[in-house]
């Protein structure tokens, strides 16, 4: 009988180390965001569930990242970071750096909104992020809210489940 509860309380312990474990992980290292709209279409899609790293420091071009923006969560690639100076033309050139960029991955026309609040070209300070989403048509990203912060960047995305149209 001894030797049963030995076991139970052994097996409690090291259930509650293993919960503590994946709080720890899923709180600080790593987080989930089921996407909301189809802004990044279409690699990814509302419905689909992406995993991303919070510790990661060093964003660069083309990385993917969950950012807030206007208090809603928001997935999107970077495609200037802090230094560089961004420029839309009205005829849909993305200029970074007094270089146009030629995205072969992304299947949209680049265009500054209407009456919007930001003004071309813009330099990015320090810790500030351009973010467009891979749908240039219909996003709202940095073209809407301007350059997000590095505080605003909740992590890299790692990996993505596609839970819609399977």
């Amino acid at each position: 009988m001894a030797e049963k509860k030995e076991y139970i309380k052994s097996f409690i312990i090291r259930l509650i180390v293993f919960i503590f474990i994946m709080l720890i992980m899923f709180t600080q290292i790593f987080g989930f965001y089921a996407i909301q709209n189809n802004e990044m279409q279409p690699k990814l899609m509302a419905g689909d569930l992406t995993l991303f790293y919070r510790i990661g420091s060093k964003y660069r071009s083309s990385n993917v990242v969950v950012y807030k923006a206007k208090g809603k969560k928001h997935v999107g690639r970077i495609i200037a970071v802090p230094g560089d100076t961004v420029e839309i033309t009205k005829d849909g050139k993305l200029i970074i750096n007094g270089s146009t960029v030629i995205e072969t991955e992304i299947y949209y026309t680049t265009t500054a909104y209407d009456g919007d609040e930001v003004e071309y070209p813009v330099k990015l300070k320090k810790n500030q992020y351009f973010i467009l989403g891979d749908y240039r048509e219909g996003a709202k990203d940095s073209r809407y809210f301007g350059p997000v912060s590095k505080k605003n960047i909740l992590g890299e995305v790692i990996t993505a489940i596609r839970r819609g149209n399977l």
